[in-house]
């Protein structure tokens, strides 16, 4: 009875650091959200770090309202990919 316990300890010990490693990749991990055809891109972490945001410099001319909706799809779009990611691993 007691090798069993010992052996349950040591597999809870082994998905632990499996966890921890894991965190430690999704931290370094990046995914892209896009929108407007990829006139609008987030680069995000998978810890929800937003790191980079490429605007088209020919949306910067038009309208504000648009601009601000394709912002909001492309983190959206990255955020979900996170999920996804997360999900999988």
């Amino acid at each position: 009875m007691r090798g069993n316990i010992g052996q349950l300890m040591k597999q809870a010990q082994a998905m632990q650091d499996n966890m921890r490693r894991l965190q430690e990749q999704l931290g370094s991990m990046e995914v892209e959200g896009q929108s407007g055809a990829g006139m609008v891109k987030v680069a995000m972490t998978c810890k929800h770090e937003v790191r980079r945001v490429s605007i088209d410099p020919s949306l910067m001319g038009d309208d504000r309202e648009m601009l601000e909706d394709l912002l909001c799809a492309a983190f959206n779009d990255a955020a979900h990919k996170v999920d996804a990611t997360v999900s999988e691993k």
